[in-house]
């Protein structure tokens, strides 16, 4: 009992108690009403198969009166026969109420102890009908039925009543238990998984199927156990990162001091000029990180308006094309406009312009530079195509992860993230951005925004 309790915990010892409880008052009620409804209506059939026996006897009694010309001498023995078929007594009374057949002393001790009807239960049943010869009364015949028969009959329908109340009850009760174990196994699989949870243990899941909302809610904590293990993973990686990225400018920026400070260097313009750069490493990351830990704390805010894509695209060429000539890429573009959308300028600037000095940054010189902008059923398509090294496969879906580089793009100067950026401005718009590289075959970063309702209408 006490591992049965253990089990079941109080909410399922509860829930137990309740379908048992429930289970056992209707089977009560059900077995109570059978046996009531089965002895009333053994009564009234025993009651009515009298009354018709009684009132045949009657009949055969009254031929025999006729044909006799009265009781003297009547043949009673059909009468009899019938009484004796039916399982009762025959007492015939005349019109003064004498018995006939020399049975008086029965008869009339019967008379004066039962009357009309039918006796208590558990005595004699006795019932009487009057004998009518051409409209006259002459008599009367009385049985007197033995009630033995009809409680067997009676015990015997109220045993089957009481062995299936049993078996439904045992029936009710290992379903509750079934039941009680469906709602509270999942339940208490939450628990034990939130207290490894709460404990440190990050892989403890419930892992679990239960009926309706109950499987649901299960899924959900695992769900929701998934994504706290991967942000705990994710601050973990950004800490590490951070660290990584403001390391070497410090340690550079750093020795640089000391060796200024000590005389052991002259402070040449060169050499101040590279503890500048330093600094402004440092600095650009530190910006950047402060950049996407406010987009991702509340959101890209946004100042919406209709706006061309294209012509957006052919100003951020514009301002970029020098950066991307110095970097000897060749620069192309196919802006088929106009792509109206309802979105914030500047910050459509902001992505495209990450988009396009990640260009700068790692294709190789020589290699080709396009943007493509187009209408593509209700959206609006803008293509950053480039003809660089590529991404190997198994980086590709984490080019938009905040301070990811990619083995290739170590000896590369950058924080790693822009593209991240470019991410959380494009979903702020209601936007998709994806990335495809296709092996020795360039980077394609595509960005797909809503078209304005009235440019859909067209």
């Amino acid at each position: 009992m006490n591992k049965l309790r253990a089990g079941l915990g109080p909410l399922g010892r509860r829930l137990l108690f309740a379908f048992v409880l429930v289970a056992v008052s209707s089977v009560l009620v059900l077995t109570v009403a059978a046996l009531i409804g089965v002895g009333q209506g053994f009564q009234v059939a025993a009651q009515v198969s009298q009354q018709k026996a009684a009132a045949s006897a009657a009949a055969s009694a009254g031929d025999a009166y006729r044909n006799a010309s009265g009781w003297d001498g009547a043949d009673l023995s059909r009468t009899s026969a019938i009484a004796e078929a039916a399982g009762a007594k025959l007492f015939v009374l005349d019109a003064s109420g004498a018995p006939v057949g020399g049975t008086s002393s029965g008869a009339g001790h019967i008379g004066q102890g039962q009357g009309r009807g039918t006796g208590p239960v558990g005595g004699q049943g006795v019932v009487t009908a009057p004998v009518v010869v051409d409209g006259a009364g002459v008599g009367t015949v009385r049985l007197v039925f033995e009630t033995g028969g009809g409680n067997q009959a009676r015990d015997v329908a109220w045993w089957w009543i009481a062995v299936a109340a049993v078996v439904a009850l045992l029936i009710a009760l290992l379903a509750s238990w079934v039941v009680t174990r469906l709602i509270t196994r999942p339940i208490a699989a939450m628990t034990s998984a939130t207290r490894a949870f709460t404990a440190g243990d990050r892989q403890a899941r419930a892992e679990v199927h239960g009926p309706g909302e109950i499987g649901e809610l299960a899924s959900a904590f695992d769900l929701m156990a998934d994504t706290v293990a991967r942000s705990e993973r994710d601050r973990r990686n950004l800490t590490a990162d951070v660290a990584h990225e403001l390391r070497t400018p410090l340690a550079a920026l750093q020795a640089g001091l000391e060796e200024l400070r000590d005389g052991l260097v002259e402070p040449t313009p060169q050499r101040l000029a590279g503890l500048h750069d330093q600094s402004l490493r440092l600095g650009r990351v530190v910006s950047d990180l402060a950049e996407l830990s406010a987009v991702e704390a509340s959101g890209v805010p946004v100042q919406q308006a209709e706006v061309d894509l294209a012509q957006i695209a052919r100003d951020e060429l514009a301002v970029r094309e020098s950066q991307l000539r110095a970097a000897g890429l060749t620069v192309g573009s196919r802006l088929d406009g106009p792509a109206l959308v309802r979105a914030d300028a500047d910050r459509l600037h902001q992505a495209l312009g990450n988009l396009l000095a990640n260009a700068a940054r790692y294709c190789r010189p020589g290699d080709e530079v396009s943007v493509v902008v187009h209408s593509e059923a209700d959206q609006a398509v803008l293509d950053v195509v480039d003809s660089g090294p590529g991404i190997p496969a198994d980086e590709l879906p984490h080019v938009f992860d905040r301070l990811w580089r990619g083995r290739s793009a170590k000896q590369v100067a950058g924080s790693g993230i822009g593209l991240a950026v470019a991410r959380e401005i494009v979903v702020a718009h209601a936007g998709t951005i994806a990335a495809i590289s296709p092996e020795g075959a360039g980077t394609t970063i595509t960005i797909r925004l809503p078209l304005s309702k009235e440019l859909r209408s067209i």
